[in-house]
């Protein structure tokens, strides 16, 4: 009978490692993305004019953000550090749990897009931990971004919306199965 509760309590807990490994390979997507683009707009926007993608509604603009949008914070990068490293930990402290495709994803995109400006904080200039965020992607009325700004703002607008239509992150069914319950 113990055979049984443990195979029983194993075949529940294999979905919470495809849901990881699912919220995984999506940070590493939005990451990857994110250090391409990065490296292309280095090489081929900054101290160049601006590319008209679709008229003056999206243009690609290389800016070096100290801040968050709309320059809020520039004196205090360090602080933006510290909560994207706040968040990926919390984010991978979350991610043994979830056991939801859409909530796997959208926390993925979440990891990923903290990573990715955690990236350039950490390691671009001016100096370490106080690094400038690479920015590129220009629209009328709303801050320049990269790919992983889209990848948290997307990710928080999917998160907003599981919540509302009462979408859990963890199903019920894979809830963690109380052994002793089970053997008696």
């Amino acid at each position: 009978m113990q055979l049984c509760a443990c195979l029983v309590a194993s075949v529940k807990t294999v979905p919470n490692v495809v849901y990881r490994r699912q919220l995984l390979v999506t940070a590493l997507i939005v990451v990857l993305l994110d250090l391409a683009t990065k490296a292309w707009a280095v090489a081929r926007l900054e101290n160049q004019s601006d590319i008209k993608v679709i008229g003056e509604f999206l243009k690609l603009s290389f800016v070096r953000n100290p801040g968050a949008a709309f320059s809020f914070g520039t004196s205090v990068t360090w602080v933006f550090t510290l909560i994207a490293i706040g968040v990926s930990i919390a984010i991978l402290v979350i991610s043994k749990n979830v056991t939801n495709k859409p909530w796997a994803i959208a926390l993925g995109g979440l990891l990923g897009g903290a990573v990715g400006n955690l990236i350039d904080r950490i390691f671009r200039s001016p100096e370490v931990f106080h690094g400038h965020v690479v920015d590129f992607i220009s629209v009328p009325n709303y801050p320049t971004f990269n790919i992983s700004d889209s990848a948290v703002v997307l990710s928080a607008i999917t998160m907003v919306i599981l919540s509302f239509r009462g979408v859990e992150y963890q199903t019920p069914d894979a809830l963690p199965v109380n052994l002793d319950a089970e053997q008696k």
